[in-house]
């Protein structure tokens, strides 16, 4: 459940803009009317608090977030927003996430152009030497205060009093921020509230609370439009453009293509999602849930360690085949889920427990059709190891990630939402940034930095065998060659993806 609070528009006219109609959709809806209904889904009891005097919208959303047992998603009335955005932004586990825009680069005037021809180069200041400043220029209406960093949150943010080093962005509107967050949300709006006076008429209200909230060490994410529409309206023109634009979106397709994990495994993302989320749609259309594809990719993997346990070559290759569409409808169950939305602890522990019985009835179809097939019964000791092998790296996976989730999230600096500037927070960012590029944090970032290489990025998925690799490494060599090969890879490339992974969560718990 998430707790919704819509906020009045600001910066904006005088007379609400959310009575105006989009009648480029259908029913000719308000802009209220469609955010309202998109946000009743969520929650039906949406605090509505209005925006015209500052620090008293400021205590509102205090008040809010301090009876508030659940995440927070705060977002201007004047907003016209997908459905799937709005979810997106909502179903993320950070700390706090914010839509944001960039300000587009400037481009090169005619004068520079030849300035560049004639070999002179012209040079911008880099960002640590740049001075903090009150950000004029304007993104969709709004002040371009935010400093956006690399590191995919927000790295500052100023007001019309709060200067900030080049500032590149805007906070559009919609901010989540979790439960364990809402806290510091109550106790930052309420300072903010106490100084309402400082901030200009052009300063928006969620903006507002980005600054807070960063200033008081909270990691604020970022996230952008992408393939899907955001606009806040405040004229009739406005209004019919966000209208035109958003029905120009297909946004099934780009639901269609959220529903596909972005982190999976290279055979996974090329083999299985490219054509898969096609059969998540075509499912979910007719009604299938995540749990009835399940059985599906059970039932198949059932059926490729019957196949494989006769022994003979053709149904080995049979085998191959189902237990490559027994993954392929393994990522449709979850892919249905996502494009769907239905998720269930029940299905949450069937898929992650039957993923490990397919693997494992597998593993004794193989090892039945060797000795079937006259071949010495000793393959059940490389059975075994597979088999071993593999539980042993479920149980490291699931204890680190069980770890991770208790420890808590590291520390930013903070410091006074009075400090003129951002000089101070920046200057603590950089000793931050030192300490951590020391010893082993060091060896750990330029890994993580050499990731930006396709190869390498690539090279990581495979080495640590996850399941599409492993099922891919089961069909074809038992299509190609036997059950001794298939075990003998399982093993080795197994006992890699080990050392591998047991050495990176070492180097990662201990700094």
């Amino acid at each position: 459940m998430t707790r919704v609070v819509l906020l009045g528009a600001s910066p904006g006219p005088d007379i609400s803009p959310t009575g105006l109609r989009l009648a480029a959709l259908p029913g000719n809806p308000t802009v209220a009317e469609r955010l309202h209904g998109q946000l009743a889904a969520m929650d039906p009891r949406f605090a509505t608090i209005p925006s015209g005097d500052v620090a008293a919208a400021l205590r509102a959303v205090a008040d809010v977030a301090e009876s508030a047992s659940e995440s927070l998603f705060i977002i201007p009335e004047n907003s016209v927003v997908h459905d799937e955005l709005i979810y997106q932004i909502t179903k993320t586990k950070r700390g706090a996430l914010a839509l944001v825009a960039k300000e587009p680069r400037p481009q090169a005037t005619e004068e520079e152009d030849s300035d560049q021809l004639d070999d002179t180069v012209v040079e911008r200041i880099p960002v640590d030497e740049a001075e903090p400043e009150i950000g004029h220029n304007r993104v969709e209406g709004l002040p371009v205060r935010v400093r956006i960093g690399k590191s995919n949150r927000v790295v500052s943010v100023g007001t019309a009093t709060h200067a900030v080093t080049r500032p590149n962005g805007v906070v559009l509107g919609p901010l989540h921020v979790s439960a364990r967050n809402a806290p510091i949300l109550a106790e930052t709006c309420r300072a903010l509230a106490d100084m309402a006076d400082r901030f200009g008429p052009d300063d928006d209200l969620v903006q507002l609370i980005v600054f807070g909230l960063v200033r008081n060490g909270v990691s604020v994410g970022i996230r952008g439009r992408r393939d899907l529409f955001y606009r806040r309206v405040t004229t009739q023109e406005e209004v019919n453009e966000a209208g035109a634009e958003i029905v120009g979106i297909n946004e099934d397709r780009a639901r269609l293509n959220h529903a596909v994990k972005g982190a999976d495994g290279f055979f996974t993302t090329f083999f299985v999602s490219t054509y898969s989320r096609f059969i998540a749609r075509w499912a979910a259309r007719r009604g299938l849930t995540p749990n009835q594809v399940t059985m599906i990719s059970i039932a198949l993997g059932v059926a490729a360690a019957a196949a494989f346990a006769t022994g003979d070559r053709p149904w080995m290759v049979l085998g191959g085949v189902l237990i490559y569409f027994a993954f392929v409808f393994d990522c449709v169950d979850g892919q249905v889920a996502r494009y769907a939305r239905k998720f269930g602890v029940l299905g949450a522990w069937l898929d992650a427990t039957f993923d490990r019985f397919k693997e494992y009835v597998v593993f004794a179809g193989l090892a039945i059709g060797y000795v079937v097939a006259g071949n010495s019964d000793d393959i059940w000791i490389l059975a075994l190891a597979a088999l071993g092998l593999q539980s042993v790296r479920h149980l490291l996976d699931f204890s680190f990630g069980a770890s991770n989730r208790r420890k808590p999230p590291a520390k930013l600096p903070t410091i006074s939402l009075d400090a003129p500037d951002d000089r101070e927070l920046r200057q603590a960012l950089v000793r931050r940034k030192v300490e951590r590029d020391q010893g082993l944090r060091a060896v750990l970032k330029a890994w993580t930095k050499a990731g930006r290489f396709r190869a390498v990025h690539w090279a990581r998925k495979m080495i640590v065998f996850p399941i599409g690799e492993r099922f891919a490494a089961i069909a074809i060599t038992a299509a190609l060659f036997d059950a001794r090969i298939t075990f003998i890879t399982l093993v080795i490339w197994g006992s890699v993806a080990a050392a591998y992974t047991l050495t990176g969560r070492l180097m990662r718990s201990l700094v």
